[in-house]
Formats: C-alpha cells, structure tokens, sequence
C-alpha cells in the first residue's frame, strides 16, 4: 500500500507545481491594480470591505479577511447564504463585497450577489471561470482557475482553493504596499503570539 500512496502522493505534488506554477505565472497585476484602486476609492468615501463566499471558498474569505484587516486593510466577513436571511444588514451603500467563487455560477451566490447590489455595494468577483455569471457583476474581475484539481476524480476543491487564496494574498501585498504599513502598526494589531514578539523583539 505504501507504493501506491507514494505514487498518488507523487502525482498529487507533480500536478501542484504544474497548476500553480501557471497560475502564479498569469496572475494580473492590472487586474490587482483595478480592484485595489475600487477599494481606495471606496474607503475614501466612507466604505467598508467585505468579502464572502460559499462552501469552502467561504473558508478562503474568513482568512483573507483576517489577513487584510491584519496588513491594514479592515475587512469583514460576509456569510453569503445569510446574506439574503438579513446579514445584507452589515452592509453600507458604498461599501465594497469580494465575492468568492470557483464555478461562478452557485445558486446561493447569484442569490447573495443580488442583494449586495441591490443594497448599492460594489462587487470584486473572483472565479475560476472569467465568463461566469459572477465574472461578469463586477468591474474587474480576479481570475483564480485551474486545469486540475490534483485529487482522485478531479472534483474536490483542491487546487482552486489554492488559486483563490493566492490571488486574494496578491491584493493584500498590493494593498499593504499602497498603505505603508510599519512594523510598529503590525504590532498593535498583533501584540500576541510568537509574530508579534518577535516584531516587538526587533523594535
């Protein structure tokens, strides 16, 4: 049996680096630029972000929120099925929601997207597939597909998950970058753990 691990876990690695490799290759910096410039433009006006997804994109939105909010961007999470059962109730007009998801086409998604709009936020699409229903709700559109998921049947959200997460950690550089944020300002907003003593170490 330990053979035929090695050889799915060898072709499971083998298709990682293939996939992102090209993905990470093809990542737009033009398409960062645009969505990070909606974002600065909203918050100048008085809007929040927010960021929401369905299934397991929706645990790549609770991490890119907490990274955002921790690197200078405060962001929060958007539970997309309870978008339409009242949460729309955290959002502002003006306000700014990335919406998650690989197919671009969920029912509980097109639901959740409705309503944002209809309660005048912005929406930052990011899917696997730029012709989507989603793609196409927003003025810029991040690309997060792949070819192959890399597991056994090539259904289970692997390497698109991946691909999302990636591409959100791209905006947070670029908007991290854009503010300037200090290392005495991470540590205010993260004086606990090892990270954060280690920073106040360096101080």
């Amino acid at each position: 049996m330990t053979d035929k691990y090695q050889q799915v876990l060898d072709l499971f690695l083998q298709n990682t680096m293939e996939e992102l490799g090209k993905f990470v290759r093809n990542i737009s910096i033009d398409s960062l630029t645009a969505a990070a410039n909606i974002i600065y433009d909203a918050q100048a006006h008085g809007g929040r972000i927010h960021i929401t997804g369905v299934g397991k994109s929706a645990y790549v939105a609770g991490y890119i929120a907490a990274l955002m909010s921790s690197t200078g961007t405060p962001t929060y999470f958007l539970n997309a099925t309870e978008a339409v059962h009242g949460s729309c109730g955290q959002l502002l007009p003006g306000d700014v929601v990335i919406c998650v998801s690989n197919s671009g086409e969920t029912i509980e998604m097109k639901s959740a997207v409705l309503a944002i709009k209809n309660n005048d936020c912005n929406v930052i699409p990011v899917t696997g597939n730029s012709d989507s229903w989603l793609a196409k709700q927003g003025k810029v559109h991040l690309f997060a597909g792949i070819f192959n998921e890399g597991g056994p049947l090539n259904r289970a959200p692997r390497m698109s998950i991946l691909a999302q997460s990636l591409v959100l950690q791209a905006l947070s550089v670029v908007l991290q970058t854009e503010r300037e944020v200090t290392a005495e300002q991470y540590v205010k907003w993260h004086p606990s753990g090892s990270l954060g003593q280690l920073l106040k170490n360096e101080k």
